[in-house]
């Protein structure tokens, strides 16, 4: 889809977006970006740091595996 656009129509579009938003409001949404992306990595390096307090305390009970064998409507149909 994009595989047509041309570096001279990518020069088009970035004249008509100068043109509308202006260069200070291009220049503060980059750096409003770039503290967006930075508070978001914090948050996820900080979640990962509780998921694994979190799971030293669980120990091995989070490790083990759920047991599907013997579900009630298998335990119903053995006894019909």
């Amino acid at each position: 889809m994009f595989s047509n656009i041309g570096p001279v129509q990518l020069l088009i579009v970035l004249a008509i977006v100068l043109a509308i938003f202006g260069t200070k409001r291009l220049r503060t949404l980059g750096s409003d970006l770039g503290s967006a992306v930075k508070g978001f990595r914090s948050a996820v390096d900080d979640a990962d740091k509780g998921e694994d307090k979190s799971s030293a305390k669980l120990g091995d009970a989070r490790k083990k595996d759920a047991d599907f064998d013997n579900t009630p409507v298998e335990e119903n149909r053995k006894d019909s």
